[in-house]
């Protein structure tokens, strides 16, 4: 055959696959290559490819001896079309002077899931390689699929990069020591065919020569597991034409010019498609809700996922739900998920190693810093919970997480709020279970605990300022908790811990310090919190056993406060009768210690509860015995509160007369001492009273009075308590569309003050007029909003919601009323 007539190598390439009834994709898989690498040969892109490639192609297309010895010589190119023989010989370049093609990219991960919008944002960046250097990091933790990512993204670069891809991985985070700049370059220069003899020592100069021999060459690197920005910025391209693709599992958020990409784990849908592409559409679909448990305890990390689906695939006959049991072991569950290098646990370990062995000295406590910050249950950790837990500055902890976070051991999921993915947590714990005794663990979470109660404290102070139990205090103020600007700032700083506290109080109470009196005082420093956000189910739960606790360590005034407290949960969820046993017992310890403060408000309290049982000359009496010690004590709060108390028992009874003259010297007690909170207090729980004996132009004459005070203090909270009383004041006579319209206001105001309960209950109040004038469709919608809405409020509010939503599923007429505990 002639050199003219002779095929090129490409032709030569599709004939011969064509022949064997391969895919592109399978010729790939059985000669070990890359599918791009096959597609770029019969596109011609490339000509010349390496004598290993030729062997790989030769074999896996089961040439004869004949057609490897023409495979051969065409790739060696020495029979290209156009040469003629009488053509005069060519000197060859210097081998250094060479310009090679590299295809060096690992070959793309066939079952690709998901990462769409992360795809298309690379796309985006490197698809015109002419216009700038091109840069793409994509940074996150290990395992979570930087590096396939990537991979992925740069095989569909191809055709806009011709110049070829080159792949180094930098080692940043192991196995080994990280990669040199310097090796790096030589690595780099020698792919591109550069004589390495000829490669300067000194890195600012080899950097330039890289630069040189990508300068007009349309390359694209991939740099892998990189350590940080000093690593990468001397391999990186100079001039339009190139671009780089950099993963690592630090911020590289001070590399110039480049496009950030942080890789969180794979969506739920996301995590069983990649199982499914691992173990079959079949299996996963004969167990769907083990499969979404098995994504969870994976932490949706696409590496776990595989090393799972890699044990399931070569385990047939295992249901996915005996690996699901496998997993609900926390402790064990690493390892479940791979014990070798390339495991969950191995990848963990080696962030953490970086940081064991850098010089720097944050580095090496961050390290040390990881296993004790995961010892506290909950969701996540501020600023100052690491620094109590750490016993350090408060810079200095929001240092060490904000490293822990560079290297994706932390998640920032806020400002000074941090989160760790689950399998870190369980790395953590294990290292800490080896490496920091029971007492030592025990005592970091003794300080967490401690802050907590410090915090609530500080609550209590700016909620009831005149609270008698604030000298019961003991673990005084810490210098980590932030200034608050007053009462809705403190409310609003423990609605985000609140989750947080209940979750390590419980762990506390399962480990040594279950017998810490420090519990009993928690529980008492949060009835501030409780009260104001109307808490009680966490009240109860925090409660649990520190009445006896108190008692076991000599506190007598504080196991009397939390008696009368544990009260308060039977009360607001409708079960006055236990409400009332508990006070009583309370009374009894409060005389036992001659504290006649505590006696006061035991009998006030009792006074309004035997007033909801309609024990009028009980509660009367009970009423005047509180007075009568508060005037002995000198306390003006209380006394206020005895007089409101009496004032509500003489409306019941009918003297109304008297029962202005107990309210108004109430509320003078509190303008007096400018108490904003009981002055609004005294004027709703007037309102109320003459609501439930039909006084409505008096009732919304002191609900008006509350709302004018709370609108001069600002508080959306006690603004919409105000518009619900309004709106029961007006809905009582009929007059809906006013109601509503309060209704309305209450709703925003709610809102504002992120006061679901409230805001269900006004729903609830919504759906009862509505319901009375005939538009059941929209109270239907109104009673399953407040459903939603009161979930985790009061039981009796939840249970007031479904029982008119039953009687309008039923079809029965409805009439307007409101309970008397509507408000």
């Amino acid at each position: 055959m002639s050199d003219a007539a002779m095929p090129t190598l490409s032709e030569l390439l599709r004939t011969f696959r064509a022949r064997a009834g391969l895919t592109q994709a399978a010729l790939a898989e059985q000669a070990g290559l890359s599918e791009q690498a096959i597609s770029v040969l019969e596109r011609g892109t490339r000509s010349r490819p390496r004598i290993d490639t030729i062997r790989a192609l030769t074999k896996a297309l089961d040439l004869t001896a004949a057609e490897a010895e023409q495979f051969l010589t065409v790739a060696r190119g020495k029979g290209k079309i156009g040469k003629h023989r009488d053509d005069p010989p060519k000197e060859s370049p210097p081998a250094a002077d060479q310009v090679l093609t590299p295809w060096q990219l690992p070959p793309a991960a066939r079952d690709f899931t998901g990462r769409a919008a992360q795809v298309d944002a690379i796309l985006s960046v490197l698809r015109d390689p002419a216009a700038a250097v091109g840069l793409v990091t994509v940074t996150g933790m290990g395992g979570i699929g930087k590096t396939t990512l990537a991979v992925h993204a740069a095989h569909q670069l191809a055709d806009s990069y011709p110049g070829g891809q080159l792949y180094l991985n930098l080692r940043g985070y192991g196995p080994g020591a990280p990669m040199s700049p310097g090796d790096g370059q030589r690595h780099l220069l020698r792919s591109l065919g550069f004589d390495v003899t000829s490669i300067p020592d000194d890195v600012d100069e080899a950097a330039a020569v890289l630069r040189s021999q990508l300068a007009g060459r349309r390359v694209l690197m991939l740099l892998d597991n990189a350590a940080d920005v000093a690593q990468v910025l001397p391999l990186l391209p100079g001039s339009a034409g190139a671009a780089a693709i950099i993963t690592s599992r630090g911020s590289l958020v001070n590399l110039p010019g480049a496009r950030q990409i942080l890789l969180d784990a794979l969506s739920e849908s996301e995590s069983v498609e990649l199982l499914a592409g691992v173990i079959g559409p079949t299996r996963v679909a004969s167990e769907p809700d083990a499969t979404r448990i098995l994504s969870e305890y994976s932490g949706r990390l696409p590496l776990a996922i595989r090393l799972v689906g890699g044990r399931l695939a070569a385990r047939p006959t295992w249901p996915i739900q005996h690996f699901v049991d496998l997993l609900q072991d926390e402790e064990r569950r690493l390892d479940s998920l791979g014990s070798d290098e390339t495991g969950v646990r191995a990848s963990i370990a080696s962030s953490v190693r970086f940081l064991e062995t850098s010089d720097r000295e944050l580095d090496r406590q961050a390290a040390a810093a990881l296993p004790p910050l995961t010892v506290p249950d909950g969701s996540d950790l501020t600023t100052e919970v690491v620094a109590a837990l750490l016993e350090l500055p408060r810079r200095r902890a929001d240092a060490i997480v904000e490293r822990l976070a560079d290297l994706n051991l932390l998640e920032s999921v806020a400002p000074s709020r941090y989160r760790f993915h689950d399998l870190i947590r369980a790395y953590g714990r294990e290292v800490a279970d080896l490496t920091l005794a029971q007492a030592e663990r025990d005592r970091a979470l003794a300080r967490v605990v401690r802050f907590y109660t410090q915090a609530g404290w500080v609550c209590h102070a700016l909620t009831h300022p005149t609270s008698p139990r604030l000298p019961l205090a003991t673990v005084g103020t810490s210098a980590l908790l932030p200034t608050f600007s007053g009462r809705e700032a403190s409310l609003r700083w423990l609605d985000a811990e609140q989750r947080n506290l209940l979750d390590r109080v419980r762990q506390a109470q399962q480990s040594s310090l279950a017998d810490d009196v420090l519990l009993a005082e928690t529980a008492l420093a949060f009835f501030g919190y409780h009260e104001s956000r109307r808490r009680w189910q966490e009240m109860r739960d925090l409660g649990a056993g520190a009445i006896e606790l108190a008692q076991r360590h000599n506190r007598p005034a504080t196991a009397a406060w939390l008696q009368h407290d544990s009260a308060i949960p039977d009360a607001e969820n409708g079960d006055p009768r236990a409400a009332i046993a508990r006070i009583l017992v309370a009374l009894e310890m409060f005389r036992a210690i001659d504290d006649l403060f505590g006696q006061a408000r035991c009998c006030s309290s009792l006074a309004y509860l035997l007033g909801l049982e309609s024990r009028i000359d009980e509660a009367l009496e009970y009423a005047r015995a509180a007075l009568t010690l508060s005037r002995t004590i000198q306390d003006k709060t209380l006394e206020g509160v005895s007089l409101t108390a009496i004032g509500g028992l003489y409306d019941r009874v009918g003297d109304f007369e008297r029962a202005d003259a107990a309210f108004a010297e109430g509320i003078a007690l509190a303008t007096q001492a400018n108490d904003t909170r009981a002055m609004f207090k005294r004027y709703v729980n007037a309102g109320f009273a003459h609501l439930q004996v039909g006084r409505y132009a008096d009732a919304v004459e002191m609900a008006l009075q509350a709302l004018d005070v709370m609108v001069r203090a600002g508080d959306a909270t006690f603004q919409a308590e105000s518009h619900h009383l309004l709106a029961l004041a007006y809905a009582a006579q009929g007059l809906y569309d006013t109601a509503v319209g309060h209704i309305d206001s209450g709703l925003r105001t709610a809102r504002t003050a992120d006061d679901p309960e409230r805001e269900g209950r006004l729903y609830i109040e919504l759906a009862r007029i509505n319901a009375s004038i005939g538009r059941r469709s929209d109270a239907t919608e109104q009673l399953n909003t407040a459903l939603r809405l009161l979930r985790n409020a009061s039981a009796v509010y939840f249970a007031d919601a479904r029982q008119l939503l039953e009687k309008l599923d039923r079809g029965e007429s409805v009439d307007y009323h409101f309970t008397t505990y509507s408000i």
